[in-house]
């Protein structure tokens, strides 16, 4: 029995010492292969500066301006590749053969590419504010429950008189801002959110003086990083001593990251350096998501881009300025609460 298993062993013991030497030779077959002349010299015919002439003339040869006029006279078309579709500038309706694609695409006149990188105060948005604000102003509604049947808001127009039939609807009796914005049950795919920021300047000065206006559309443009916008005055006010047709004013409207970083600066920079100052009222809003404040020419001044050239401006032509933070909210307590999250400071007592 010993001597049948005699073989079996001693080949076990060959192959345990032989396995490391086969394996270095192995290894150096293959390097010598790698590294053979013949692969050498393929990769040395191979060089790019063993050119033809025929591709060293080319570019002496290529006339655009020549190639340009053959193709005007009809000789020579351009390729298939060069004929790109191009969206219809204006929206014609639904039912126009040619429709616009939609802004995503990189074909539409309306395609932004980016963002590449997200505002401070939008990824405090999404990562926090967002979550903060859903759970404050959600309803919870049960199973088998039914929403109770809303009235009509506006009134019909009643009578005989054929002028009445096909008529709009008249709005509610009382006066005209009442009838406010219906707010959704919220949602994780309607929370309030900024829009844009507004900033606008009353300069009556530039009524007598035009460096008034360029003043202040200098600093507007600086702090906004949008170009103002001017207005005429519309009518004769006495009281205001506004006169018609005369320039008086200056917009800029802010949108997208250039509004968050206008008001991160204004939270961050400029409002902490204001002395003795309350911050806003409470009962500002238009009942509709907007809020307004205002900023006198001293606070305007605060301003890192005017602070740091503030000799570059006539301090007594710096102009003060009226901010409206634009929502999407459609009541002024979703507006409160999504401005104090962001960070803008209110006294007294809130009017929801």
């Amino acid at each position: 029995m010993a001597l049948r298993e005699l073989p079996l062993r001693a080949a076990a013991v060959f192959s345990r010492d032989a396995r490391p030497i086969l394996c270095a030779f192995g290894s150096s077959l293959s390097s010598r292969r790698n590294a053979s002349t013949d692969a050498l010299q393929a990769v040395e015919t191979s060089s790019s500066f063993t050119g033809s002439a025929a591709a060293v003339e080319a570019p002496k040869d290529f006339d655009p301006i020549a190639r340009s006029k053959a193709r005007r006279r009809g000789k020579k078309y351009l390729p298939p590749s060069r004929y790109q579709y191009r969206p219809p500038k204006y929206y014609r309706g639904p039912f126009h053969p040619h429709q616009p694609p939609p802004e995503a695409d990189p074909a539409s006149r309306l395609f932004q590419p980016g963002p590449f990188s997200l505002p401070r105060l939008d990824q405090t948005y999404q990562s926090t504010i967002a979550s903060d604000l859903l759970t404050l102003t959600y309803q919870h509604y049960p199973p088998g429950y039914r929403a109770p049947v809303q009235t009509q808001r506006l009134r019909e127009w009643t009578g005989d008189s054929p002028y009445y039939k096909n008529r709009p609807l008249r709005p509610p009796r009382g006066r005209g801002d009442e009838l406010r914005l219906l707010t959704e049950p919220r949602t994780f795919r309607n929370i309030p959110e900024i829009t844009g920021v507004v900033v606008h300047s009353m300069i009556p000065e530039a009524q007598e003086s035009s460096a008034y206006l360029h003043v202040g559309g200098m600093v507007l443009q600086a702090i906004t990083n949008v170009r103002a916008e001017s207005h005429r005055a519309r009518n004769n006010v006495l009281q205001w001593n506004l006169r018609k047709d005369k320039w008086v004013s200056l917009t800029s409207t802010i949108g997208q990251e250039d509004a968050q970083h206008f008001l991160s600066k204004l939270i961050d920079v400029v409002l902490p350096k204001i002395k003795e100052w309350k911050g806003v009222a409470a009962s500002t809003g238009d009942g509709s998501g907007n809020i307004s404040f205002g900023l006198t020419a001293d606070q305007v001044a605060l301003f890192p881009e005017v602070e740091v050239n503030y000799d570059s401006y006539p301090p007594k032509m710096i102009p003060g300025c009226h901010i409206t933070i634009q929502t999407s909210a459609t009541n002024d307590k979703d507006a409160h609460l999504l401005t104090q999250a962001i960070g803008i400071p209110y006294y007294g007592k809130f009017k929801d």
